[in-house]
């Protein structure tokens, strides 16, 4: 089912022993697009502290309860790689994150798909156990940052520009909830097309300018205007369809 990025902000993050926080932004991947990590306030207990939850840790999702469940202790949180959501995660905290969950490096895939993008977790056999996760390995030099890697809370009002023109903002995202691939970019082009929401899939995006707040597509303004229109009702109870999937 398609569901909206904007709408997690402020769920509740559950582990198996009890609360840990709340969402307040979400990283997604603009190579790949896909969701990457849920960033958590955690500070009740960790003293002002934020965390990544990686959708690989999510048992479910209850819309209506506004809370998600994983299958992490509040023990092995506390003891995850410490990262400054303030800034640009950088590659190397990104691997020491991951080596420490056993998760697989979603960066070793060039896959156009979802699960190209995140690979499905290793069978729990052949995942490490936690106190082996915890032993020293060997730094890899690593890239300074992840250019792809984005906050959606940042990127939602980023200005749209067509090939040809400007034509709106960026109101949302929709993401599917089974694997967490975003779907679509919901426009909003009031300021040009009065009261009316688009939708353009990720294909047709070229640029997610950071300095200059914008998002560029392959697209003319007309082309833009033409785009589905965004219909809430519509997508409230649909299961998605691969854009690249046979019609």
């Amino acid at each position: 089912m398609l569901r909206s990025i904007r709408k997690l902000e402020q769920f509740r993050i559950l582990a198996a022993d009890s609360d840990v926080g709340s969402v307040t932004d979400t990283y997604f991947d603009d190579g790949q697009w896909v969701v990457r990590y849920l960033i958590v306030d955690a500070s009740d207990w960790l003293h002002d502290r934020k965390v990544l939850i990686s959708p690989h840790a999510v048992t479910s999702v209850d819309w209506n309860a506004r809370a998600i469940a994983t299958n992490l202790s509040r023990t092995q949180i506390q003891a995850s790689p410490s990262i400054d959501t303030d800034k640009p995660v950088s590659r190397q905290h990104e691997s020491e994150y991951h080596r420490y969950y056993g998760y697989p490096e979603y960066w070793s895939s060039a896959a156009y798909s979802p699960w190209g993008a995140m690979p499905i977790v290793r069978p729990a056999g052949e995942m490490p156990a936690w106190g082996d996760q915890q032993r020293p390995t060997e730094a890899v030099p690593e890239p300074a940052g992840d250019e792809h890697l984005r906050s959606s809370r940042h990127v939602i009002g980023y200005h749209i520009e067509a090939s040809d023109a400007g034509i709106g903002h960026v109101e949302d995202f929709l993401f599917d909830d089974q694997n967490w691939a975003i779907r679509y970019a919901i426009v909003d082009t009031r300021h040009w097309l009065p009261g009316k929401h688009v939708l353009l899939e990720p294909e047709r995006i070229r640029n997610v300018n950071w300095a200059e707040r914008s998002v560029s597509v392959d697209m003319p303004r007309e082309a833009v205007r033409s785009s589905p229109a965004y219909d809430p009702d519509r997508f409230r109870n649909t299961t998605p369809k691969s854009p690249h999937a046979p019609s």
